[in-house]
């Protein structure tokens, strides 16, 4: 376990529908944040269908299936991404990680608790919609990043994800941000949607306008590239915009709550996935 008394400020990063670019979002302000010299750690939490590796150009030989399979620790299947960058590749295709029993979901999270790597950012790119794992994720990470872009679906999906997580668990603050938006103030109007909603439906919801990241030739070069839109294109709109983001989450209050370390996390994840019937719910 972590010896690293410095707190650890969990980030999940969510969207309540996918094709949103969330696993995009995920990946460039991971990238941002090791390129202002934080200690950043991405888990591919869309644990049967991870594509973190894809966007990367990073080809793993080992994932979190070789974890569960006692076969490597998570020490052992971490894989090095761009500014030094830590990554934990989860499965792709492999359907049985998306219906893992009680032992699989407990041997991950010990595995987590094992961690020996000192951190300060873990970033949480969970699977869209509304499985079980994303739920587990979300609330045991300190902050919940729900990516929105300019569609009917997607301002619905977020608000029903907003919506579980405050009617059936209490949390009651989310971070908002407007992906792939076009011109300067799209990314206010798609939040004042999100807003209104929530306000009429969840009383005592409060939304934080965190951003936009708009559209650009750059993000879609960087992505046929198979690298981050943030190191392929540094001066692009949305890399310029995720670095803007990365400086704002390293700006955030020092997150307070647990022993430190990487232990606020597992502790958290434990408490949620034990109060769900006795049923880890590490994954849907």
């Amino acid at each position: 376990m972590t010896h690293d008394l410095h707190p650890v400020r969990v980030i999940a990063v969510s969207s309540g529908k996918g094709g949103v670019g969330k696993t995009n979002v995920s990946v460039n302000l991971a990238v941002g944040l090791s390129q202002l010299g934080r200690r950043v750690m991405l888990l591919d939490a869309d644990l049967s269908l991870a594509n973190v590796d894809v966007l990367l150009g990073l080809q793993p030989k080992e994932n979190l299936a070789h974890v569960l399979n006692g076969q490597r620790g998570l020490e052992d299947i971490l894989v090095k991404g761009p500014s030094g960058l830590l990554i934990v590749p989860s499965a792709s295709g492999v359907a049985r990680m998306a219906d893992l029993n009680a032992a699989e979901h407990t041997g991950i999270i010990r595995a987590f608790s094992e961690l020996r790597h000192p951190l300060d950012t873990l970033i949480v790119d969970t699977a869209a919609g509304l499985h079980n794992s994303v739920i587990s994720f979300c609330r045991a990470a300190q902050d919940i990043l729900v990516v929105v872009c300019d569609e009917p679906a997607s301002i619905t999906d977020a608000y029903a994800l907003i919506k579980v997580l405050y009617k059936d668990y209490g949390i009651v603050r989310f971070r908002v941000l407007a992906n792939r938006t076009h011109g300067a103030g799209e990314g206010r109007a798609l939040f004042r949607k999100l807003t209104a909603v929530c306000d009429r439906f969840l009383d005592d919801v409060i939304l934080d306008y965190f951003g936009a990241v708009p559209d650009d030739e750059y993000l879609r070069k960087a992505v046929q590239r198979r690298q981050a839109v943030t190191e392929a294109f540094p001066s692009s709109p949305s890399a310029r915009a995720f670095k803007d983001l990365a400086r704002k989450v390293s700006e955030w209050p020092t997150p307070s709550g647990g022993g430190g370390g990487i232990e606020f996390f597992v502790e958290r994840l434990v408490g949620t996935s034990m109060s769900d019937g006795g049923r880890l719910s590490f994954t849907g």
